[in-house]
């Protein structure tokens, strides 16, 4: 089971180099499978909408939560200490730090772009690493 880290949905949304990569990935994971943080999700609104997005960020709730049916993650106030205890330990920054501990509390794989993930004991995998056999 997978989180999906907040890069790769911007990766598809943005029609980023990678966003064929993510796709396949995410065709390929059942919905099941797919986790995202609800902090994730309230990161895209924010980058989206700042970028006057609305409709692309629309439609990203639509197609992840009610059709693709991507499970939604949250962490309660007592996980925060954790949170914080991560970052310092890995030395990462609050948003990679809370998706750190949902993997951690959740026992998913990282699924990111995102290199700061390798310093820390769960490590992430590409898209491109899940799907190789």
């Amino acid at each position: 089971m997978y989180l999906v880290d907040t890069n790769l949905i911007l990766e598809v949304l943005l029609r980023q180099a990678k966003a064929e990569e993510v796709k396949r990935f995410l065709e390929h994971a059942s919905s099941e499978q797919l986790f995202l943080t609800e902090f994730s999700l309230y990161s895209l609104g924010v980058l989206l909408i700042r970028r006057n997005l609305h409709d692309i960020f629309l439609r990203a709730i639509e197609d992840l939560l009610f059709t693709g049916g991507v499970t939604l993650l949250r962490l309660v106030p007592a996980d925060l200490a954790e949170v914080a205890r991560r970052s310092k330990q890995f030395g990462l920054d609050f948003d990679d730090a809370y998706q750190y501990v949902a993997a951690d509390k959740h026992n998913l794989v990282i699924v990111s772009f995102d290199a700061d993930f390798d310093r820390t004991e769960r490590g992430r995998k590409t898209p491109q690493a899940v799907l190789q056999p």
